[in-house]
């Protein structure tokens, strides 16, 4: 790492001096879309004066006029001005924070890794990815946040509303630091007309998942999902381990879903992936993410015609819309692609998470400010070609799923053929959560994470070392059921090919798939090798919310939740409560999630590794219930490997008390009505 910069003003608050300078628009980064909140005269002059709420009355008059100019423009008050000049923005390591505790610190570093420019989609909006997945509402926020994290002590906890530091109160050593929710907007208003309303006007916010929880580790964290997801979909559809020369085809290259080519060429496919916007194509073919790009639907299909004969494993980006793409397929005799799916910010339709394929990328941005009707109707129409071509495919043998992106969901209400002809209250295509990662969950595997806080590569080394150990012997119990071996060899290959796959982007981090038994001894060998040494500072556990217990999410987490109660968010609201009083470091609660605002509660933590014993005794009491409690829920939904995860688990600690299901005869004569 180059010099570190002196990060003392990060314990200074809000710049206020920053306020006379002259504001012109960064250019060298991509910026979000301008926002069409149609906000009434009377809830303009609030969200102004809301915003106006952080600053001395001295400024107000001025800063008013500011602001009224930037909520017309852009709709959302960002207050650019206050954007950080003085240090580039990312991860440094721990001890150049300024705050007073480890854990604090730890924290300042998590919230600048998601702010870095080369891991954040949005940087200067403080959007981390999916179009509007937030850290924070404005930059006045951040400058609180950093200098209340610096003021904390171990009896103090920092409680945050959406982006908000409600501010810092009296709490105890064994509490978390800081405890975070995000679009907790009272059931009945949370819709998503009504939730552009209050993102103009400041009171809530779209923290998506790892964004909103300080918690985001770049695109390695969807890296792999995704091919996990691959993987098990070659075996479930085309029921092989081979996927040479096999074509999956995708769109989205911004935010999580930049991971999809990489995940393509670790599982040895043919990925093509579409993408419109031309500077989230570019950073991924940078960072090395892609091999290859194309400018034209017939070039991209003639080289996918090369690769498949020359049995080739490459990943190529198509700088265009998808729906052209599925539409040149879906015309070609020759029968192209395999494998289907979609990961465009669909939870995000009508403010730039899909843009249609009737304009170019620049004329559709420009209609979402200022043409949104328009801009919608055209989306709706673009979904359905994209349904009309998949399905053309798909009855040639393609196999399409939803990528819990909404995709389905979306393309239904504009009235696409995505409803299945046999059972019309469901779609005619799975979830990849239905019908390929849910058997994982109930296996109690998820996406388990951590970041070295020295940002030393070798710590990372060391880490990746510790776990393939952690692995190995775990596969090898006696007692190992054979699907949970087949989900440790698939991650034992993983973490060993993770460093020549070069899945660091930002901070030190890595994830791994990992069930609770994994997941509690990897974090006590960590914390044994911080103690001992060799790991030279703190390490940061975290996970992805989209995981066993971290989200309720009817059409992607608990899909395969098969009682009926996939509708309920009672999981994710235990699971963030029981990690509070159990030591994690900080957590977090979210409405919206990767799938849409109002579609999903999810949560997620952050904990610190510091060496100590405590620390021990932290990471097995939470580790074991964050996992224990999704596969609770999911055991008595009926799911038999959750029954049987479960039932180990009770067996490894006498006083884990599960109620199981009497399961019914699915052949007893039930009155229907």
């Amino acid at each position: 790492m180059s010099e570190v910069p002196n990060l003392s003003k990060l314990a200074d608050g809000i710049p206020l001096d920053s306020l006379s300078q002259s504001f012109i628009l960064d250019t060298s980064v991509p910026h979000a879309p301008n926002r069409r909140p149609n906000l009434t005269p009377s809830e303009f002059k609030q969200a102004i004066k809301n915003a106006l709420r952080y600053f001395p009355k001295s400024l107000h008059q001025q800063l008013a006029q500011e602001f009224a100019e930037e909520l017309r423009i852009r709709g959302h008050i960002w207050m650019p001005k206050l954007r950080p000049l003085d240090y580039p923005m990312q991860a440094y390591p721990i001890h150049y924070y300024p705050a007073k505790i480890p854990q604090a610190r730890a924290i300042q570093m998590m919230i600048m890794n998601n702010l870095d420019p080369k891991v954040a989609q949005f940087p200067h909006e403080l959007i981390t990815y999916g179009g509007n997945g937030s850290v924070f509402s404005n930059w006045a926020q951040f400058h609180l946040v950093m200098k209340y994290l610096s003021e904390m002590e171990e009896d103090q906890t920092l409680v945050m509303y959406s982006g908000h530091p409600m501010g810092l109160f009296p709490s105890h050593k064994d509490a978390p630091r800081v405890v975070i929710t995000n679009g907790q907007v009272v059931f009945n208003y949370s819709s998503k007309e009504l939730y552009e309303k209050f993102y103009a006007m400041g009171f809530t916010m779209y923290g998506q998942m790892t964004a909103g929880s300080y918690c985001y580790i770049g695109p390695q964290g969807i890296v792999h999902g995704t091919a996990l997801t691959v993987l098990n979909a070659s075996r479930l559809y085309l029921q092989s381990n081979d996927l040479t020369g096999k074509v999956f085809v995708t769109s989205g290259l911004g935010g999580m879903s930049g991971a999809q080519p990489k995940a393509g060429t670790i599982c040895g496919c043919i990925t093509v992936v579409a993408e419109v916007d031309e500077t989230a194509l570019l950073k991924r073919l940078n960072q090395g993410w892609i091999k290859e790009m194309t400018r034209t639907v017939p070039e991209t299909i003639a080289r996918i015609k090369a690769a498949k004969a020359n049995r080739e494993v490459t990943s190529i980006a198509f700088l265009g819309n998808v729906v052209d793409l599925w539409e040149g397929l879906a015309n070609e005799e020759e029968m192209l692609v395999e494998l289907g799916s979609d990961q465009t910010s669909l939870h995000n339709p009508y403010c730039g998470g899909y843009y249609p394929a009737q304009v170019s990328y620049s004329e559709a941005k420009e209609m979402i400010a200022n043409d949104p009707e328009r801009f919608k109707e055209l989306v709706q129409e673009s979904l359905r070609r994209q349904v009309v071509a998949i399905n053309k495919l798909t009855e040639r043998g393609m196999k399409f799923w939803d990528y819990g992106n909404s995709f389905l969901l979306e393309a239904s209400r504009a009235q696409a053929d995505v409803w299945n002809p046999a059972d019309n209250t469901k779609f005619k295509y799975p979830s990849y959560v239905e019908d390929i990662m849910g058997n994982i969950f109930s296996l109690g595997f998820g996406p388990f994470r951590w970041i070295c806080s020295s940002c030393d590569p070798n710590d990372l080394r060391t880490t990746d070392t510790i776990a393939a150990e952690v692995i190995t012997t775990l596969m090898n119990l006696p007692d190992c059921p054979e699907e949970s071996k087949q989900q440790y060899e698939d991650n034992l290959k993983w973490i060993q090919r993770a460093e020549e796959n070069k899945l660091v982007v930002g901070s030190q981090a890595r994830i791994l798939y990992s069930d609770a038994l994994g997941r509690v001894e990897i974090a006590l060998k960590f914390n044994q090798a911080i103690r001992e040494g060799r790991i030279s500072g703190p390490v940061v556990l975290s996970r992805d919310h989209h995981d066993v217990s971290g989200a309720d999410s009817p059409y992607r987490e608990t899909s395969n939740i098969t009682d009926g109660s996939k509708f309920t968010a009672d999981m994710a609201v235990q699971t963030v409560i029981g990690n509070s009083f159990r030591g994690a470091t900080w957590v977090a609660l979210h409405n919206g999630g990767g799938v849409g605002w109002g579609e999903v509660m999810n949560c997620g933590f952050g904990m610190v590794l510091d060496g100590s014993e405590d620390a021990d005794t932290r990471a097995k009491l939470m580790l074991n219930w964050d996992v224990a409690n999704g596969l609770a829920r999911r055991c008595w939904s009926g799911h038999p490997y959750a029954r049987m995860t479960i039932q180990r688990l009770m067996a490894e600690d006498t006083k884990l008390k599960v109620t199981l299901p009497n399961n019914v005869d699915e052949n007893l004569d039930i009155p229907s009505s």
